[in-house]
């Protein structure tokens, strides 16, 4: 699988730190150097048959149709694609007129992942939102009449401006608009952004614990009795409308990052990461380079990362294995960690799988990180 990371946006949201620029001065230059790196990677992932292709960012509905077509055509130049592949367009609600909606559609993505976040106004303005909730509503709409059912929409909750009447209408909303994918997220306050510096100085209160996890456990019954699956933390879906390219990050499957900041995975005991400066990404594949660093992970960080990633899921983590792919010596100290969780009953094990009972779900972080070998 691959992903594609379009580093541009109109403006930036108030919570974010993701790399993006919301100068599109070097947009061209980028499109050349992502196809560069598509031609220099085409070797890193062992099959040529893509089964999902991910256009993530930043704000790839930026691009326009013309410039997606351009990067399908690249990805097109090295490997096929599964007769039920995946394609998914980040996308925000105001770039999505009909038009646009019609030209991908023609060009082949099947699947969007739209950043509503909140379908209420005083939300989308604290989180400086570039669209409406009047735009939300109505871009679904349009997608969905243009041809495009497999829709995921991003919800916030949590959030100062927000309350559980609230967060209970967005849920609503959500099912009315027949939307079979939700991907659910607390807002969280992260460093070096506008919502850390107005937290710190007064302005808004920080969002509370407490209320985040009325709200997560709430959204939880609510859409399971609305025929949803809860299959990761933050991820709902109907069935059939699982979300395959990220499903595939959370069973350990190789894949390839392209793009300032994008990351890659092996499968095995290699990861690596571009640069998140775009002119020097720019700069390093004109010049035939690959602007990326590698890790090779220890044992020790491959168990952590099983142990992180799994848990969070309805899978959770196999341990038979773990017992065939690490020391005897990690296995016995696995399952001698796991004996204080499953007698507090923060952990069960289920068909040889570890699992977090999903009463527990909203601290699955803290719990994996309490098994992690140091």
């Amino acid at each position: 699988m691959i992903y594609l990371h379009i580093p541009f946006c109109k403006q930036k949201c108030s919570y974010c730190n993701f790399h993006f620029s919301t100068s599109l001065r070097l947009k061209d230059e980028m499109l050349q150097a992502l196809a560069k790196e598509i031609s220099l990677r085409k070797d890193e992932i062992p099959s040529k048959t893509l089964k999902t292709l991910y256009f993530g960012g930043g704000t790839p509905s930026l691009l326009s149709p013309n410039e997606i077509n351009q990067l399908l055509d690249e990805v097109l130049k090295y490997f096929s694609f599964d007769e039920d592949i995946e394609i998914t367009l980040e996308a925000n609600p105001d770039d999505l007129n009909e038009n646009f909606l019609k030209e991908i559609y023609k060009a082949g993505i099947n699947r969007l992942s739209i950043g509503t976040q909140s379908f209420f106004d005083a939300d989308l303005q604290l989180m400086n939102r570039a669209h409406n909730s009047q735009q939300a509503e109505a871009s679904i709409k349009r997608s969905q009449d243009i041809g495009i059912e497999n829709i995921s929409i991003d919800l916030i909750y949590g959030s100062p401006t927000s309350n559980f009447q609230i967060w209970k209408q967005n849920l609503i909303k959500s099912i009315e608009l027949q939307v079979p994918h939700i991907s659910s997220y607390a807002l969280t306050i992260e460093p070096k952004t506008a919502l850390e510096n107005w937290i710190g100085k007064g302005k808004i209160p920080a969002p509370k614990e407490r209320h985040q996890n009325q709200e997560f456990y709430y959204m939880v019954d609510f859409l399971k009795e609305h025929g949803f699956q809860h299959y990761e933390i933050s991820n709902f879906a109907k069935p059939n409308y699982h979300s395959k390219h990220n499903s595939a990050y959370w069973k350990y499957e190789p894949y390839l990052g392209i793009g300032p900041s994008a990351h890659s995975y092996n499968g095995r005991d290699i990861r690596s990461w571009n640069i998140a400066n775009n002119p020097l990404y720019i700069k390093h594949l004109n010049q035939g380079n690959l602007p990326l660093e590698k890790e090779v992970l220890s044992e020790k960080d491959r168990y952590n990362e099983m142990l992180m990633i799994g848990l969070r899921t309805i899978w959770g983590v196999d341990l038979e294995r773990i017992k065939a792919q690490f020391s005897s010596e990690i296995y016995e100290q696995c399952l001698k960690s796991l004996q204080p969780k499953i007698d507090e009953g923060m952990l069960i094990i289920d068909h040889h799988h570890l699992k977090i009972p999903e009463r527990h779900w909203f601290f699955a972080d803290g719990i994996a990180a309490d098994l992690f070998l140091i």
